[in-house]
């Protein structure tokens, strides 16, 4: 019996995430017939379960601690405690807001959206409930899970992932954050501002591993500070339950007692199912591998987003999508620079970077020309009003282009903007220290380092 026809289309797209969407909207822009098929919510993870959510949550931890500390700014102001009926309210909000704005685009832009579980059964078909969708191009961007390690059973109410935890209708006393990666930091980080008691596991030797490790020892240094305990080079062992919750055996037999653990060692790539190993798209553990244009090795069939090995951001498949239509519609696109893509993660104190770790840089290029600048925030007027500690780093190669900035401090992920634009159009020191930056910012900072970096530092000791 033939299946139902669903149409043909220029781009049929499997995942609403990021990814997707970016993709189905640029593609109908250049006047493509777009079939756009997701499962859950238009938004995928970042809009509904990861980047948007976790963000809100990091802001009413923000201002629970600048209630807590307002009298040195001369405020009066008590915290009686956090309300999380109140601070989910304020975080669905916000998602529900950005959801309507997103579909609302999606309807203008006249793009088909099927909503159900989508499986590629031909090069060019995908196939949802029964109903086949052919396109002329296919884009695999199915978006990835919250990862596990072997033997160790989530069960939703002790043991969690990051989507249980943005769902918590209390503030626990106690948890266990299992992975010192983005996810984990940024929801110890929360926590802390909550009042509850933090451990952080992490089996690598530093927190956020993929950072410059200087950025990651300020962490460290600024969790310290904050009463948040992270145990690194420490591998998880077991996890018992217990009357009061859960009891963690680490690497030495050392043991720690929670109310809660939070497993946060990563992001999965949701593919399996879907029929990419049955259509002959060559995969590697689970990830779809692609060429630097974003195509597999099936004619005509695309990948992007957290199934691409690669940096798992939103902004990377959002641009990816983008790269995709104008690749299909024949506008053949810059190629994308991983290295050029901004990297931030949102606890407190930030970090931000862009461009080579100074440790890459010297893996490239040879240790003998790498030169590297770090200017301490204590000399920035804005950074002092906002009482932040942090820094601006630059790696540079010889005397040619700054090829990394890592910042550390309060906010400095709004700095990434400026310092992805001097890493992506490989800006010379001397040419970023004769822009001006306004007084008082915390983008002197940037151009403050460059000054340096360029041989005449004036609030930085050469």
């Amino acid at each position: 019996m033939s299946q139902p026809d669903g149409g043909t289309f220029d781009l049929v797209i499997l995942g609403g995430g990021s990814g997707g969407y970016a993709a189905a909207l640029r593609a109908a822009q250049l006047d493509l017939s777009v079939a756009l098929i997701e499962k859950g919510k238009l938004g995928g993870t970042c809009l509904h379960r990861g980047c948007i959510p976790t963000k809100a949550l990091l802001h009413a931890a923000e201002i629970a601690d600048q209630t807590r500390e307002s009298e040195q700014f001369g405020i009066k102001a008590e915290l009686v405690g956090v309300d999380m009926a109140g601070v989910n309210s304020y975080k669905d909000g916000v998602v529900g807001r950005l959801y309507k704005g997103l579909q609302g685009l999606i309807k203008s832009a006249k793009i088909t959206v099927v909503e159900g579980t989508g499986k590629l059964v031909g090069p060019d078909t995908v196939e949802v409930d029964g109903t086949r969708y052919t396109g002329r191009n296919v884009l695999l961007a199915s978006g990835s899970y919250s990862r596990s390690l072997p033997g160790l059973e989530i069960d939703g109410e002790r043991v969690i992932t990051s989507e249980h935890a943005l769902q918590l209708d209390r503030v626990p006393a106690s948890v266990v954050v299992l992975g010192g990666g983005v996810i984990g930091v940024e929801f110890a980080s929360v926590w802390r501002s909550f009042g509850v008691d933090v451990t952080i596991v992490e089996a690598l030797p530093r927190l956020v591993a993929g950072e410059d490790e200087e950025s990651s020892k300020a962490l460290e240094r600024a969790f310290r500070k904050r009463g948040i305990v992270a145990k690194v080079g420490k591998r998880f062992e077991q996890v018992e339950r217990t009357d009061s919750g859960v009891r963690v055996t680490i690497a030495g037999g050392e043991t720690i007692e929670a109310e809660l653990l939070l497993v946060a060692v990563g992001r999965g790539p949701t593919t399996d199912g879907l029929g990419y190993d049955e259509q002959g798209v060559k995969m590697d553990r689970g990830f779809v591998l692609t060429d630097e244009r974003l195509r597999t090795n099936v004619p005509n069939v695309f990948a992007v987003g957290d199934i691409v090995p690669g940096l798992q951001l939103a902004h990377r498949g959002f641009q990816q999508g983008i790269f995709v239509a104008e690749e299909i519609a024949g506008l053949n696109p810059a190629v994308i620079d991983e290295n050029g893509i901004p990297r931030v993660t949102y606890s407190d104190p930030e970090l931000a970077s862009v461009g080579l770790t100074e440790a890459k840089a010297k893996e490239q290029y040879g240790a003998d020309k790498v030169k590297t600048y770090n200017y301490n925030l204590g000399g920035n007027g804005k950074s002092q009003i906002l009482r932040t500690a942090g820094f601006v780093k630059l790696v540079r190669v010889d005397d040619g282009p700054v090829v990394g900035v890592h910042m550390v401090g309060a906010r400095v992920g709004e700095l990434v903007g400026e310092a992805q634009l001097i890493y992506n159009w490989e800006a010379y020191p001397a040419e970023v220290a004769q822009l001006v930056h306004a007084h008082p910012t915390q983008s002197e900072a940037l151009g403050e380092a460059h000054l340096a970096l360029a041989g005449k530092p004036l609030h930085a000791h050469g």
